[in-house]
């Protein structure tokens, strides 16, 4: 069994040595777990016995490595999407990261709750403290407590439920907690504790001696940064733009999850005392949800919920389980403890879930980043398949960053560093959905007239896209459809009195895809290869690899009538697409999702942002 490392220790490590030690930590941790007699291959077996054999020996807890933590000087700390950008290719690794700021907080909660949020209450939920069997009789459910609390009250409840427990309400040492929980939760029956997540709200202090609240760390003011795409949403989206705040006590968990469109998480720890977070990269997260679909559900509940019963049971946020379960399954995890005044972000696809150590408050929103879009397109692919309606326009976010990405290197704007891998991200998620919009269009019946009128987001009748760039209107249905559902559409019998609405300033849109698919041609040393992702829901995205080969277009044309007639019968000619084979060998790819050891498909499981918890 690999030796527990020293936390104080691993945080003062340099990020290489961190990353060797926890390499070498895990390496370990799956040569010891594979030659355990206590390894379960057969899942009825491990679910019958995984809850004794967790409690009796908690020794697997010494398998999890800590992640990064960062320290970052005043100079790094100015700009929070840069400097998180900068540690992102190491940090990504591990799923989620600890950043302790070089500001402190010099305005209490309490003091910001009286004076900004007079009256202030909450409604916690009341959870299990339990693992679920995961039958149709046997599941966790959260449900609406029916006490509503100010701080202060719940503070002195949470503060009571652990005097009444270990006859003190703080300085317990974190890894006794841990061990503590786990024994709770595989033992437990009856017990509960409550927890207040979702609570609208900011906790930062409006007051301007306040340095920490007057730098762009702030959480109400990181999503809509200049470097954050999310600045170019229309509308605020409580949880995704607007922060929301999280108030625990003793053992108060968020279960495992992802977030909604595999955005980007960042969480505020107020006061109190600690959380234990666990993390899993975005790049093993399909063998997480292969472990959670194999050990956790049975196939007796997935069938209730159909051929995506894992994603739409993990999508309702009550699944904890120990990390015991993916270390013997091979899944990379790793641990952090956050304090009060630190900072712990989560990367895009990363599943992660955690506890409270006792009374605690903190705060979270998402955010995105360029390198997010290959992220988000394969999310929004899913939430089509899936027929949910999306929490944000991807596709009306994208087009917008494309077009200012593409005006601003004629004007120089600072923004954005040249050539940088989240330019590259939004030109290959750009170009791929105006080819992907490109081709579905001219696979349509010819006869359908086609009209450049759109100016807005229309959702799509059937899986609820939103559709940015064109869609289908007609009389067999009542609202418009996307251009994707050829299927539908041949059963169209509307002949004349159905259209194409496409963007106004599409002809523009494509130019710029056509001028970024020359640069990404360059930037690969002009060799480039259009292949299919064979990730579940993915879109076609470039996959940019050096002597494999190149895709050669030629224009399509369109005869489109003028924008005040509304609609005209258009003429085309058909774009021929041709490969050019080479012979050389491979080399790195520019693939939509982080490069680890382990390669992962991009998907992601669908939720409800009334069910979300971002920390």
């Amino acid at each position: 069994m690999p030796k527990k490392m020293n936390k104080n220790k691993l945080q003062k490590m340099s990020i290489s040595k961190c990353k060797k030690l926890n390499m070498q930590s895990l390496q370990a941790s799956k040569s010891t777990t594979h030659n355990k007699s206590c390894m379960l291959k057969n899942p009825n077996e491990f679910r019958a016995d995984h809850g004794r054999n967790i409690s009796d020996n908690l020794e697997w807890l010494n398998e999890i490595t800590e992640c990064p933590v960062y320290h970052p000087s005043f100079e790094e700390f100015e700009d929070p999407l840069r400097y998180i950008q900068k540690i992102s290719p190491q940090a990504s690794k591990y799923g989620v990261c600890k950043i302790v700021p070089p500001l402190i907080s010099t305005t209490p909660i309490g003091a910001v709750i009286n004076n900004e949020k007079p009256g202030f209450r909450f409604t916690p939920k009341v959870q299990p403290l339990r693992i679920a069997k995961w039958t149709t009789n046997d599941k966790n459910t959260f449900f609406d407590s029916r006490k509503s609390y100010s701080v202060r009250d719940f503070e002195v409840m949470a503060n009571k439920a652990s005097a009444n427990r270990y006859s003190l309400s703080g300085c317990l040492p974190s890894a006794y907690v841990e061990r503590e929980f786990w024994v709770e939760m595989t033992r437990g029956k009856k017990g509960t504790v409550e927890y207040g997540v979702n609570v609208d709200g900011s906790a930062f202090s409006s007051s301007s001696n306040d340095h920490l609240a007057n730098s762009k760390w702030n959480l109400k003011k990181l999503s809509r940064l200049p470097r954050s795409p999310l600045r170019l949403m229309e509308n605020d989206v409580p949880g995704v733009t607007d922060p929301m705040l999280y108030i625990g006590m003793l053992f108060s968990m968020f279960a495992w999850h992802v977030e909604d469109h595999y955005l980007y998480s960042i969480n505020y720890h107020h006061c109190g005392a600690p959380k234990t977070w666990y993390g899993v990269p975005g790049s093993s997260a399909d063998e997480f949800e292969k472990v959670v679909q194999h050990y956790v559900y049975t196939k007796e509940i997935l069938s209730v919920y159909g051929t995506n019963g894992a994603f739409e049971m993990l999508a309702e946020k009550t699944t904890m389980f120990p990390p015991y379960i993916l270390l013997h399954n091979h899944v990379p995890v790793y641990r952090v403890v956050q304090l009060p005044g630190e900072f712990v972000v989560t990367f895009p696809r990363a599943y992660h879930a955690g506890f409270s150590h006792g009374f605690n408050c903190g705060e979270a929103v998402n955010f995105a980043a360029g390198d997010w879009f290959p992220f988000g397109g394969a999310a929004n692919e899913i939430y089509a398949s899936l027929r949910k309606k999306p929490i944000i326009p991807y596709e009306e976010i994208l087009c917008k960053e494309a077009i200012y990405l593409s005006s601003r290197r004629r004007k120089k704007d600072g923004n954005f560093d040249n050539d940088s891998s989240s330019e590259r991200s939004v030109k290959t998620a750009f170009a791929s959905l105006i080819q992907n919009y490109d081709g579905a269009i001219l696979s349509l019946d010819p006869s359908l007239y086609i009209s450049s009128n759109l100016k807005e987001t229309i959702s799509c009748t059937i899986c609820k896209r939103d559709c940015y760039v064109a869609h289908v209107s007609c009389k067999c249905h009542a609202d418009p459809m996307c251009v994707f559902h050829g299927k539908e559409l041949s059963d169209c019998h509307c002949g004349s009195q159905r259209f194409v609405s496409t963007r106004v300033d599409l002809t523009e849109m494509k130019k710029i895809a056509k001028k970024f698919e020359e640069q990404l041609i360059m930037e690969a040393g002009n060799e480039i290869k259009r292949e299919k992702c064979n990730s579940r829901g993915c879109n076609q995205y470039f996959k940019c690899q050096n002597g494999l080969g190149r895709a050669e277009y030629k224009d399509t044309q369109f005869q489109q009538s003028n924008a005040s007639e509304r609609v005209g019968k258009r003429s085309r000619k058909q774009r021929t697409y041709s490969v050019k084979k080479s012979v050389t060998g491979d080399d790195d790819v520019a693939a939509p999702v982080n490069k680890t050891e382990r390669k992962g498909k991009v998907g992601i499981s669908s939720k409800k942002r009334t069910n979300s918890s971002l920390d």
